[in-house]
């Protein structure tokens, strides 16, 4: 999954979501550096990220990015999840949605001296132009596809996922629902054992 819902399945818990959020930047045993909270959040989003990777529903959702993006659909479909979560009524409203992007780049705030130097960098403008907030639109989404497309190494347009996007937005839709009935408790298990671990 991408930003907001890793950041959501953070469950408000400041150092859990530092983790959380810092954990692509982290290598290997850099992760054992960190304070023993945001060591756990490293950890929530890695398990998070291999439940996604395993599940039926985002293998059935990368497909429609497969032939212009191959080993990349994943990250497009991460993208486009973060547009449905967004939008999904069980989980904010927009105002709900703007406050929550509003806490959590506060939550961060208080943790980046010890943030890896390139994450750092990125909240800047994550912050700036409120990506979490900026899930919640088309433009916003376009926007995600076009930075992953300049954070990559080998990607040079995004216009495909776009037109993607738009062509497939039902069936997408669909699959994120059936994806986010599992991830959401599955996530809460791990983190509330993260949390009761000696």
């Amino acid at each position: 999954m991408n930003f907001l819902a890793h950041a959501y399945l953070s469950f408000g818990h400041q150092e859990i979501l530092t983790g959380n959020m810092i954990s692509d930047f982290v290598k290997g045993r850099q992760q054992y550096d960190y304070p023993p909270l945001i060591h756990k959040g490293i950890v929530l989003h890695r398990m998070i990220d291999n439940f996604t990777d395993n599940h039926e529903a985002i293998a059935e959702a990368k497909e429609v990015f497969k032939k212009e993006y191959r080993l990349y659909s994943g990250a497009f479909v991460d993208v486009a999840f973060d547009y449905f979560l967004a939008n999904d009524e069980n989980e904010f409203t927009d105002k709900s949605l703007f406050e929550f992007s509003f806490q959590t780049y506060q939550s961060l705030a208080k943790f980046e001296e010890i943030m890896p130097e390139r994450f750092r960098k990125m909240l800047f403008y994550m912050r700036s132009q409120n990506w979490l907030y900026n899930y919640l639109t088309h433009d916003g989404i376009h926007q995600s596809f076009g930075g992953l497309v300049r954070r990559s190494k080998y990607l040079e347009n995004s216009e495909p996922a776009i037109r993607i996007f738009e062509e497939h937005f039902e069936f997408l839709n669909r699959y994120y629902n059936r994806f986010w009935e599992d991830l959401k408790p599955f996530a809460k298990n791990k983190f509330n054992e993260l949390l009761n671990e000696k």
